[in-house]
């Protein structure tokens, strides 16, 4: 008895017949041409209203203006870091919490996962900006911005971190038990590492949203890349050459960290 292996596309649909390849055709045309024609259109538009020409673009060549750049890009690469430092050991202290026996600290940590899971981080940097300081409690522009990341980030990557534990199979925890190892030791020596490798890419991703969320610094003034950006193109008049650079930027440090993230796992295998 032969047995053939099965497509994993046809796990998820049906493998479409002559009329729907010619459909999805079609439909792959369409949105391309009218993706080329927006793009054309937005050329145009920039064109037309004198973007293009090469006077906009040369000051940031200059460089005094990289300079300016690379201070922002430093600036948003410390808080991110600072507050990944944090932010890791606190998401995956509040997801062990959360999975305790102890019915106490798992509503404690279960509540602070819901509640700042819930709120948007700018809400929180106006919280720390805002109304701390009315009873006495004052932070600087860094720990304004790097505070709240923590706060809220945490919250989110405990479930992250909850899940990679729950995917840990039953049976690791009780072969280590049967072995002698206390339930401090499982959760250290087996839990932990098997759950890290299940959720590793699932953390870049946060990382990532780290990252991203580091951008509302120029609420609180922090002299990260967008706050950097903004100063530049108040002054140049040249807001759209700016955050085209910004953005550039941004795609490039996370282009970095992907594939720093890849090697770091193919050295793990």
């Amino acid at each position: 008895m032969s047995t053939k292996t099965q497509n994993p596309t046809r796990v998820l649909f049906d493998t479409p017949g002559p009329r729907g390849r010619r459909r999805i055709w079609i439909i792959s045309a369409i949105s391309i041409v009218l993706i080329v024609a927006a793009a054309a259109g937005g050329l145009y538009q920039l064109w037309w209203n004198y973007q293009l020409l090469p006077e906009k673009w040369l000051p940031f060549t200059r460089p005094e203006t990289l300079k300016f750049f690379a201070q922002g890009v430093g600036g948003t690469l410390l808080a991110t870091a600072v507050a990944a430092l944090f932010m890791f050991p606190i998401a995956l202290a509040l997801a062990l919490g959360r999975e305790a026996k102890n019915r106490v600290l798992s509503k404690v940590c279960g509540a602070w996962v819901e509640v700042f899971r819930s709120l948007p981080l700018l809400l929180v940097i106006y919280a720390f900006m805002l109304a701390l300081p009315r009873y006495g409690i004052r932070f600087s522009t860094f720990w304004l911005l790097v505070i709240p990341m923590i706060i809220s980030c945490s919250a989110t990557t405990a479930e992250v971190f909850r899940a990679g534990i729950r995917a840990v199979p039953t049976g690791q925890r009780e072969a280590a038990l049967s072995l002698g190892l206390l339930p401090r030791q499982v959760s250290a020596l087996v839990v932990i590492p098997q759950a890290l490798r299940l959720v590793a890419p699932n953390l870049l991703t946060q990382l990532v949203s780290l990252l991203k969320d580091s951008t509302l610094g120029y609420v609180v003034s922090y002299f990260d890349l967008m706050h950097q950006g903004q100063l530049f193109s108040a002054q140049a008049n040249s807001y759209i050459q700016t955050y085209f650079l910004i953005a550039l930027i941004y795609i490039a440090i996370n282009i970095v960290l992907t594939r720093v993230a890849d090697r770091w796992r193919e050295r793990r295998k």
